[in-house]
This record gives C-alpha cells, sequence and structure tokens, in this order.
C-alpha cells in the first residue's frame, strides 16, 4: 500500500488553484449521497466517524478517483504532475502514479494472508482468479475472507493496493452486489437519477459505449456512499450479534437458584436425578441437563432468526445439553442460556422434587450486559503453557464444529451442512457460511489468541470442498 508520504508531492500539487476546485466537487460527489440519506451534514460525518478514519478512507478513496478524472478539457492532474514535476519524484513513486492513473476501484475478497508479506484478491464485481497482492501494512489487520473495496495496481512484477481502503461488512458488500445487478435492469429515466444521485451526470449513449470498467469507475463514489452510511449507521447505534441457542431462542443467560427444604440432604438429591435419564452427572454435585432426543429434533425456531444468527451449542455424547445443574451448601443451581429454558428447567425441577425444593431466585445477564462487562466477565487464561493451553481450546472448537455439521444451520436454510453439500446451490450456501464463521471468528478473536489462529481449513476437506475455498 503506497504510503500518503509518497504522495505528498502530488498531493500538494493537487490542492493548487487549477486542481483544489476540481478535487472539492469529486469529495462532495463521494459526500452529498450519504448527507442526503443519514441527514449529517459534511462535517457531521468527520466527526461521527472520526478524522483519522474520515482521512484514510474517505479522503483517500474520493483523492484517487480525483486522480484517475480527465475533465472536460481532457486535463488529469496526474499526467499534468509527471509532465512538470514527474521528475523530483524517483522512478518507485513515477511507476506507483502511473499504475494508479488508469486504475479502477472494485470489490474484492481477501484470503491466504501472509502477515507482513502478501494476500490474495478475488475480484467479486470482474470475477477472475485470486491475484497475489505484495502488502505489508494491511496485512496486520486484514481478516481471512474480509471484502474490501480498493485499487489493485501493476507496479513492475508487483500487484499492490492503493492507499483509500473499504472493510465492508458482509451484508453491506451484499447489498451493493445487488444494486450493481439491478442497474443494467433499470430504464434510462431510472439509470440517469441512480446516476445522479450518485454526483455522476448520465447519457444513455456514451454510457452505453462504456467498457465494463470504465462503467465501473463511473459509479466511484458508490462504493464510498454504501461503506460511510453503514459505519456511519453501526457509530449511531452498535449492533450486537443475533446470538441464540440450538433452539432459537434469543441468548440470555440464566440462574435459577432453588433453595433445599430443610429436611431435603444432598443424598436426597443425588437418588432422584439418578432415576432421571435427562440429568447426566458431570461430578458428585454436578449434572448436565440433555435433551434426550437428537439435536435436530429439539430444534424449533421461536419466530424467525435473521440468516446472521450465530448459534451456541454443546453436545455431551451427541446429547444436546441444555443446561447444568450443580448443588452447593443448601441450594440447587440451574444455569441455562436462555428464558425459555429457565422457565422449562424450573418446571422440571418442581417435577422432580416437589415441596423438597423451594421457589427459586432467578438472575439473568442479557448479552448487552455481558458486552458492557466482559472483561470483568470473561475467564482468565487457563493455567497451562501457551502451546498446552493453544491445544486443549482448538480440540474444543473441533468438536463443536464437527458436531454442527450435523445439525440444521439457518443460514442453509435449515439444512445441516452434509446435506446442503450435496446440491449446487447448496454448496454455494455452505461456502458463505464458512466463509462467513470464519471471518466473523477471526474478527472477534483477540490478537495472537487460541481462537485467532485457528484453521478452518479442516471443514472444508470434510465436507469435499476444499476446492473451493479460495
Amino acid at each position: 500500500m503506497a504510503s500518503k508520504h509518497a504522495l505528498e508531492g502530488l498531493i500538494k500539487w493537487s490542492m493548487r488553484d487549477r486542481w483544489a476546485d476540481r478535487f472539492e466537487q469529486i469529495l462532495e460527489d463521494h459526500l452529498i449521497p450519504t448527507c442526503e440519506e443519514t441527514g449529517l451534514e459534511i462535517d457531521d460525518i468527520v466527526s461521527t466517524i472520526g478524522e483519522d478514519l474520515f482521512m484514510s478512507t474517505v479522503w483517500a478513496c474520493a483523492f484517487e478517483d480525483f486522480l484517475t478524472r480527465e475533465f472536460d478539457d481532457g486535463d488529469n492532474a496526474i499526467d499534468d504532475y509527471l509532465k512538470r514535476r514527474g521528475w523530483k519524484e524517483s522512478a518507485s513513486v513515477r511507476a506507483y502514479v502511473a499504475a494508479l492513473r488508469n486504475s479502477t476501484i472494485s470489490l474484492y475478497e481477501v484470503s491466504d494472508i501472509v502477515r507482513g508479506t502478501s494476500f490474495r484478491a478475488r475480484d467479486f464485481i470482474r470475477g477472475g482468479e485470486p491475484v497475489l497482492i505484495s502488502e505489508r501494512s494491511a496485512t496486520q489487520s486484514l481478516k481471512p475472507w474480509d471484502r474490501i473495496a480498493a485499487r489493485v495496481v501493476q507496479v513492475g512484477s508487483q500487484m499492490q493496493i492503493c492507499g483509500g481502503v473499504l472493510v465492508f461488512e458482509h451484508e453491506t458488500s451484499e447489498a451493493f452486489i445487488e444494486t450493481l445487478r439491478k442497474f443494467d435492469s433499470l430504464g434510462i429515466e431510472e439509470k440517469r437519477e441512480f446516476a445522479e444521485a450518485n454526483g455522476q451526470d448520465f447519457d444513455d449513449a456514451v454510457f452505453s459505449e462504456l467498457s465494463p470498467t470504465e462503467r465501473q469507475r463511473a459509479i466511484t463514489p458508490m462504493f464510498t456512499t454504501f461503506w460511510l452510511v453503514d459505519v456511519i449507521d453501526r457509530a449511531r447505534a452498535p449492533k450486537i450479534p443475533d446470538l441464540r441457542n440450538a433452539e432459537g431462542d434469543e441468548l440470555i443467560l440464566c440462574e435459577a437458584c432453588h433453595p433445599l427444604a430443610a429436611d431435603t440432604t444432598g443424598d436426597d438429591i443425588q437418588a432422584a436425578l439418578q432415576a432421571r435419564p435427562e440429568f447426566r452427572p458431570t461430578s458428585t454435585t454436578s449434572w448436565s441437563w440433555v435433551s434426550l432426543g437428537k439435536p435436530a429434533a429439539v430444534r424449533s425456531y421461536h419466530g424467525e432468526p435473521s440468516q446472521k444468527s450465530l448459534t451456541f451449542e454443546t453436545t455431551l455424547d451427541d446429547a444436546l445439553v441444555l443446561g447444568d445443574l450443580r448443588l452447593e451448601d443448601k441450594t440447587l443451581a440451574l444455569s441455562v442460556n436462555s428464558r425459555q429454558r429457565c422457565d422449562r428447567g424450573c418446571a422440571l425441577l418442581s417435577e422432580i422434587f416437589g415441596r423438597r425444593v423451594g421457589q427459586p431466585s432467578i438472575r439473568t445477564e442479557s448479552m448487552d450486559q455481558i458486552v458492557a462487562s466482559r472483561d470483568a466477565a470473561m475467564p482468565n487464561e487457563l493455567d497451562l503453557p501457551e502451546e498446552e493451553r493453544c491445544a486443549v481450546i482448538h480440540d474444543h472448537l473441533d468438536r463443536h464444529y464437527r458436531s454442527v455439521l450435523d445439525e440444521p444451520v439457518p443460514m442453509l436454510g435449515g439444512a445441516t451442512p452434509r446435506d446442503a453439500v450435496k446440491t449446487d446451490s447448496g454448496r454455494i450456501k455452505i461456502v458463505d457460511w464458512l466463509k462467513m464463521m470464519e471471518n466473523e471468528t477471526a474478527k472477534s478473536a483477540a490478537p495472537n489468541s487460541p481462537m485467532a489462529n485457528y484453521s478452518f481449513g479442516w471443514l472444508w476437506t470434510e465436507l469435499g470442498i476444499s476446492e473451493l475455498r479460495q
């Protein structure tokens, strides 16, 4: 990625009287549609996302757009600069700006990241095989399957990305791609309105003669608009993912503490639970509450979870774990991950024990509360050497994801991954599901943590689609 310092001379040149007004107009093309969509003024946009982020993304993208434009008089800022001041620049800078001159922004999917060295980028819009990008700084923050809007240029024998990079959320990138697909089906007036809404003049005769790359260049501000509106929306109202358990219940941690009657002993509790197959002992004073049916049989969603729902569940000997029960002094505590399970569990314990336990006191913790206190809520690192700790966590993840392959997934239309992969349409959904799962895990994990370096590659191999992991 070219540094701003490398373009310092070109930036100063572009701020001269001859070019300054033209650049300001291009910058407004990138900002006015967002102002209209969000109701914010330009200064408000800067303060909402922060000046540093604004300059490194929106301003950078607008400036690169400006550098590729040929204005009515046929002039171009880079051509003018190289002609008049190019002799002051190094050969590498001249080669870079010459490549930037004819570049086009596009939407890419990131893979095969080698920190400090390179990554591969697949063009979502123009297609083709992924290209190897030589890059140092961006590889430190990019995650597998990130989607980025950027300009890819060839400088010498290497492919590079330019400085203006927008990291898109998955849903925003899908909405952007769908908008581009619909554009060609619009009528002339609709295309004109669409172009004007994105800061562009529209001439159908001229537009129809443009190549796909030239058409894409003509709607460059759209990339900024989609990205910026999404960033502003998330800054105004940060979203917690839709987290659910295996039965589709909203994830809420609940603990129901049942006081034991004065004449009830621990032996009474153990004897009663021993006769119930849905409670399996994990120690002398703790039990797992499990479903007696297969996990798929108990899955019935309450409402319609979004396709971005993240499902959490635990299994024990192929049985779905509904909660944990533990005996503490004169209390029997049930821990579950939804209010629905809490109600069911309390009713079941009342049926089993009757008057031997009292009415429970229930404590709940929503995901908002958990996020707000996550530093205190997260357990301390396991008291193990780093290598052993990583192996323990990776083994747990292996077992978890192996069980997920045989369970219905909302994003796959309720099919299990092993069933979905049997059809062409199912494989398309599987690829998207695996990429999203890996990307979300990488984004949420702390740097250098076991979660951050967990490899999902075996899942692709297990499903027989490793050749699609690109």
